[in-house]
């Protein structure tokens, strides 16, 4: 992190971004989700509590999940970041978003962002047991579905279990 001067208001940040170098001077207390969203344009990361509770806003920085909502923009600087943009793959769904889409594990969808990074964050190996998953999944909030189909698209990957598990 490079501040424009002592005490600056600004600091330049650059990060890489799904395989994309981006370099910005930007607010010293910029929220990273707001960077993303706003700063560089990719708005599939959401922001639901503002408060890092809920999880709509986790992506990857260096391999890790995080909660963007949580974090300053300035805190990433030369980080590797990965956002849900980066899933898909020449247009065609990530096996987990495939699987969110067959087994309706959204409604309104506005949690499932977080939900798809979290999941994209772990090693599948870890989480073999049902309520590992569920475990798993309890640091994400979902307001609509009960998280049964979540859990169902995710062990339909994770474990080759069938849609309606």
């Amino acid at each position: 992190m490079t501040a424009s001067g002592i005490g600056s208001s600004h600091v330049d940040v650059a990060v890489t971004i799904n395989g994309e170098r981006v370099s910005h001077t930007v607010p010293a207390r910029l929220l990273l989700s707001d960077f993303i969203r706003d700063v560089v344009g990719l708005t599939g990361t959401h922001v639901g509590c503002e408060h890092g509770f809920c999880g709509a806003c986790t992506i990857m920085v260096n391999g890790d999940a995080i909660r963007s909502c949580s974090t300053l923009a300035a805190q990433v600087d030369g980080s590797t970041i990965r956002t849900v943009e980066d899933l898909a793959t020449d247009g065609q769904l990530s096996p987990m978003q495939q699987a969110f889409h067959e087994n309706h594990a959204m409604q309104c969808g506005f949690c499932t962002t977080g939900f798809l990074m979290t999941l994209e964050s772990v090693d599948a190996k870890d989480y073999q047991e049902h309520d590992q998953v569920i475990e798993l999944l309890s640091g994400n909030l979902c307001r609509c579905t009960g998280y049964q189909n979540i859990v169902t698209a995710v062990t339909s990957v994770w474990h080759g279990e069938e849609a309606g598990g």
